[in-house]
């Protein structure tokens, strides 16, 4: 009995001594936690950086937003603010502790943004598919961002505009209504553009957006300094070795190849499917042929051009009659020469023509895709005065303005596959009016990587410019006055110029006197195009895409210009 007393005061005093040093322990614990507090958060703020203070509280450094940080202790109030102490750098710092959170998803504080550069409104954060336009100076509510950049930038909001939740770049933003209205180089190169008015229909060139646009470089895409390119339409692909062994004979490092011209789809590409199954049952070759023509393209080292006509499409209007310019006399497509065009204020051919792009990149390995007839049709005006065309102008916007941000969201959506994005405009773009069927050079080419401009010398009235001959028989003169007084002139005028690639006449003259355009007369143009101060290279315009005809002029490729 004495034992079992002695087991059961051992047994209590073991549990009290534990109980204590439980007790002491978590009061230890305790005490502890209340001194140091050591949790994880992040930097957060409406702006890219924040401020780090010394122990003195003056500032002497900046933490990017979105940054993981440990804070040490409690709270510090000074002067009413309130702030963390924090290691960075084996250093101790101060921080504000309002530009800390807890969750990463809320670093990128803004509440509110405003719109610098009008903008399409996505869908989709993953999707080209477009909800609507945002004019310059609107307001966005911001919902959210997709992801934070090593500097503390966002690529793409999640917006809400008018009760519409969509998805914008960033790079269109500012913060205040103040600077969205502003424009580029207010007092300088704008004032230039500004004074131009819209004297042809096409819209007023102070309208457009001049903000400098970043060209990119792509290391795993490299384009040639120069690029001399001769042109395939989709029907001699099934010849692209004879091709390309003049191209390696000749000094020619790229080809042009057709990937859609009007009523001749190169290949049926699921876009064409999903977007216009005509085009898409008339595609003139087979995927596997066209894959492995463009393979061999590449395969012998030659850069290699994608070109898409997109206002012009005949297919796709049958297609989608709506998405069209109408006759209003009949409610149906406006034929306009034989051919059918969908409006270029439509985004449903936008996205067509963007997503054909994307798909010709990532399928068959394009380095550069190439737009044509980015414009509305010309000769057209009277009709328009007269009110017997509608052009379905949702949004209000003149026409250079849809072909400009046209070229933004293709620029946009393109470069993320590391592709270039080429620009074909009429050579009358270069002059100091907007055109009527809506292609401004500074415009265009502020945006685009590279510009080409088809300054054909039998397009030209007779004697223009005053010249005294038919100028299509002196095309060294013609050409250089083009590109040195106009080419040249525009480049100026803008912060981001593109490259200037000419196509050259590659084809004996339509007019009378009728001349033969041999290696001597494309050798002129050339040479006129160069010593103007357009080297961006050249691409050969023979519509038939004539391997006779090339090879006759082949010895004008390879030259020193």
């Amino acid at each position: 009995m004495r034992r079992l007393i002695k087991i059961i005061i051992f047994l209590g005093a073991a549990f009290l001594v534990s109980y204590i040093c439980f007790k002491f322990i978590g009061g230890l614990t305790k005490g502890f936690k209340d001194l140091v507090i050591d949790n994880k958060m992040y930097v957060a703020s409406t702006e890219l950086s924040v401020p780090l203070y010394d122990m003195s509280y003056n500032e002497v450094d900046k933490l990017t937003r979105g940054t993981e940080i440990i804070i040490k202790g409690d709270k510090i109030v000074n002067n009413n603010l309130e702030y963390y102490k924090i290691n960075y750098n084996k250093n101790e710092y101060y921080i504000l502790a309002s530009n800390l959170v807890e969750k990463k998803e809320d670093v990128v504080q803004e509440k509110e943004l405003y719109v610098r550069t009008s903008l399409t409104l996505y869908e989709d954060i993953n999707s080209i598919k477009i909800n609507g336009l945002v004019e310059k100076g609107e307001k966005l509510e911001i919902l959210g961002y997709n992801n934070l950049n090593n500097d503390g930038s966002v690529d793409v909001y999640k917006v809400k505009y008018n009760d519409q939740e969509g998805y914008v770049y960033s790079k269109y933003l500012v913060n205040t209504k103040e600077d969205s209205l502003k424009n580029y180089d207010e007092e300088e190169s704008y004032q230039i553009h500004k004074k131009r008015g819209n004297s042809w229909g096409g819209g007023d060139a102070g309208s457009l957006d001049y903000y400098p646009y970043e060209k990119p470089k792509f290391e795993d895409n490299v384009m040639p300094n120069e690029v001399r390119s001769l042109y395939m339409n989709a029907g001699v692909v099934k010849n692209v070795d004879e091709y390309i062994k003049l191209a390696k004979e000749s000094g020619i490092n790229a080809i042009v190849v057709d990937i859609k011209d009007n009523t001749a789809p190169a290949y049926p590409a699921n876009a064409m499917k999903e977007y216009s199954m005509t085009n898409y049952e008339k595609a003139i070759n087979s995927y596997d042929d066209y894959k492995n023509a463009i393979q061999k393209i590449k395969d012998a080292g030659l850069y290699v051009i994608g070109r898409i006509t997109v206002f012009k499409d005949s297919y796709y209007s049958k297609d989608h009659p709506e998405d069209t310019i109408l006759d209003t006399a009949t409610g149906k497509s406006y034929n306009h020469d034989g051919s059918y065009w969908p409006s270029a204020f439509n985004r449903n051919v936008w996205e067509f023509n963007v997503s054909l792009a994307i798909e010709s990149v990532k399928e068959m390995g394009f380095n550069e895709i190439q737009f044509d007839y980015v414009r509305f049709p010309d000769r057209v005006k009277s009709l328009e005065d007269a009110g017997k065309i509608d052009y379905n102008n949702t949004y209000n916007e003149t026409k250079a303005q849809a072909i400009q941000r046209f070229v933004m969201y293709a620029c946009d959506e393109i470069h993320k596959y590391n592709a270039y994005v080429s620009i074909d405009v009429f050579g009358e773009s270069a002059h100091t009016y907007v055109t009527p069927y809506g292609q401004y050079w500074p415009a265009i080419s502020n945006v685009a990587d590279v510009i080409s401009g088809m300054p054909y010398p039998d397009h030209f009235s007779t004697y223009e410019y005053g010249f005294k001959e038919p100028v299509w028989t002196i095309p060294y003169d013609l050409l250089y006055l083009w590109g040195d007084e106009f080419v040249m002139a525009r480049q100026s005028e803008i912060p981001t110029p593109a490259i200037v690639r000419t196509w050259i006449q590659a084809y004996d003259s339509i007019k009378s006197p009728y001349v033969t355009y041999d290696a001597n007369m494309v050798s002129k143009e050339i040479q006129g195009l160069y010593d103007a101060g357009l080297t961006g290279g050249f691409i050969t315009w023979n519509g038939s895409s004539s391997l006779s005809k090339y090879k006759s002029i082949s010895s004008a490729f390879g030259k020193e210009y």
